[in-house]
């Protein structure tokens, strides 16, 4: 990482953890270069044998595993995407990212006088001014979901339209879904031409580029639209809206990540990874916490550059934290989003 790349924080500004932030210089981008783009390869076998490992090898029990827990719960998009969303739901989700954890467990964990929240909160860009106005004054931003998620397949510029009103209504991220097809008919090009169109479109919201991985087909593909992304500027690249059959996974995200370290490698920038859809117990969060903390090293163990799409799987943490506390299991409705 070129030091150009960091800026020093604010005098006394800090993050979650309460200690000083650095600060990402953003992605710009660069020209499409199709001669890198083609010459990605995935040995399936391999990132199937590399992540099959993993669960076994890396376990952590008892006060680690609290911590990381705790940790997880700070990297959360905390979600609501359904079709019978309303302003009052998201109001309850608001109020549970400010207070994830209920104050009796983090005084017991020893984490009552530090201020943890969700890294974000994500929602249909209608429900952006009212996540906005909930969230006023916490720090906590709202992501919000566009381009005619989740299928991607409305008219263009409606799309771009949509990620205009998302970003005047006070969202401070933008998920955008790409076209499949251009990933199926390998046209590189136009993947790059639009997600280069929708990166300027969002402005000064960072961009997170879904790929819908489970319908790209191949590892090779996923690898390859991975850094088109980012060459087009992507902020993060994200696996899947959640409503494809088939979501995140970990080969899918050892591809996803490994393409972000050559990325880093050959530019100096630092892209953010978000695996979306199918995470929801706790046990399946520190698996890939420590795939990160291996393939990526702990800077990215921040919310600026890892995220969670995820609902319940906060949820199932807290019900993790209380038997770490009471050495017994709870109901699931002591553990509600709102």
């Amino acid at each position: 990482m070129s030091e150009q790349s960091l800026t020093a924080p604010a005098k006394g500004q800090t993050g979650q953890s309460g200690l000083p932030q650095l600060h990402l210089a953003r992605n710009p981008g660069m020209p499409l270069d199709l001669d890198w783009v083609r010459g990605v390869q995935a040995n399936t076998s391999a990132i199937e044998r590399r992540c099959a490992s993993l669960p076994g090898r890396r376990s952590v029990k008892k006060d680690w595993q609290a911590a990381w827990l705790l940790k997880a719960i700070s990297l959360i998009d905390l979600t609501t995407l359904a079709g019978d969303d309303t302003e009052a739901r998201v109001q309850r989700l608001c109020r549970k990212a400010m207070q994830p954890v209920r104050p009796d467990l983090l005084d017991a964990l020893g984490m009552g006088d530090r201020r943890l929240t969700t890294g974000a909160v994500c929602v249909y860009h209608e429900m952006v001014p009212e996540a906005v106005r909930a969230l006023e004054g916490s720090g906590v931003p709202v992501a919000a979901v566009s381009t005619g998620f989740p299928a991607g397949l409305s008219p263009y510029k409606l799309r771009l339209a949509e990620i205009g009103q998302s970003v005047a209504a006070g969202a401070d991220e933008i998920d955008i879904v790409i076209s499949r097809r251009h990933v199926l008919g390998q046209n590189w090009q136009a993947l790059y031409d639009e997600m280069r169109e929708m990166r300027a479109a969002c402005g000064h919201a960072h961009v997170k580029a879904i790929l819908a991985t489970g319908e790209l087909q191949t590892l090779r593909n996923v690898a390859r639209a991975s850094l088109v992304c980012m060459m087009a500027g992507a902020d993060f690249i994200k696996t899947s809206t959640g409503k494809e059959a088939v979501n995140a996974t970990l080969p899918v995200s050892l591809v996803m990540i490994r393409a972000i370290r050559d990325y880093e490698a050959r530019t100096g920038f630092r892209i953010g990874y978000k695996p979306a859809g199918g995470i929801s117990k706790a046990k399946d969060s520190l698996v890939y916490l420590a795939l990160i903390k291996e393939e990526l090293g702990n800077r990215w163990l921040q919310p600026d550059l890892f995220r969670f799409g995820a609902s319940s799987l906060l949820g199932d943490i807290e019900r993790q934290l209380e038997h770490q506390v009471t050495g017994r299991y709870s109901a699931s409705w002591r553990h509600a989003m709102g």
